[in-house]
């Protein structure tokens, strides 16, 4: 049977894993407060490879306007601090020996349509993807039916179910830049 050759739930993994990291993408989008996500994915150059900033230092969030990054060794706070500037966050850290505070703030109307913007293209990012694992997905059965693997019901089938898991992806994508959109732009 063709169950055994197609796996939709290879398919629907690929999907769910653009989906999540589109939620990973938004938690390192800068609000009007404080989040750990913001700056934990930041890459750091340590020993000589580049390493997230959640793995060399301890992040918290102290209070709703700071962040605050205690680094683990003492060398690595310029490499981290030096990031921290460069990244697009728009922070300023404040660096207390190995403790960097990072005060968040007040987000004006120009840097949140910024913000806005970039959402919008992590999102479609993320559209772009599930498609592809469709587009994947809708190969592998002409493939199958090509072969004689699969008979043309069994194609068509599949497909419409490769279609829905593509529908409802995309509907969790949007809803959650338009989820999204509407923390950054709240004052």
């Amino acid at each position: 049977m063709a169950d055994e050759e197609f796996e939709s739930d290879d398919i629907q993994r690929r999907m769910d894993g653009a989906f999540t990291n589109l939620k990973t993408e938004f938690a390192g989008l800068r609000t009007g407060r404080a989040s750990s996500g913001l700056v934990e994915n930041l890459a750091i150059d340590a020993y000589g490879a580049a390493t997230p900033l959640s793995q060399v230092a301890t992040i918290s969030v102290p209070e709703a306007r700071m962040i605050s990054v205690q680094v683990w060794d003492k060398t690595l706070a310029p490499a981290v601090e030096k990031a921290i500037r460069e990244s697009s966050l728009g922070l300023n850290p404040i660096v207390e020996g190995t403790l960097m505070r990072l005060p968040i703030p007040e987000l004006n109307e120009e840097r949140r349509q910024e913000i806005a913007k970039v959402a919008h293209k992590y999102a479609e990012q993320a559209r772009i993807a599930v498609r592809n694992v469709r587009r994947d997905g809708m190969d592998q059965l002409k493939k199958l039916e090509r072969d004689g693997h699969m008979s043309e019901d069994e194609h068509r089938l599949w497909s419409e179910e490769i279609q829905s898991m593509t529908d409802s992806v995309i509907k969790e994508i949007d809803g959650a830049l338009e989820a999204k959109e509407s923390e950054v732009m709240q004052v």
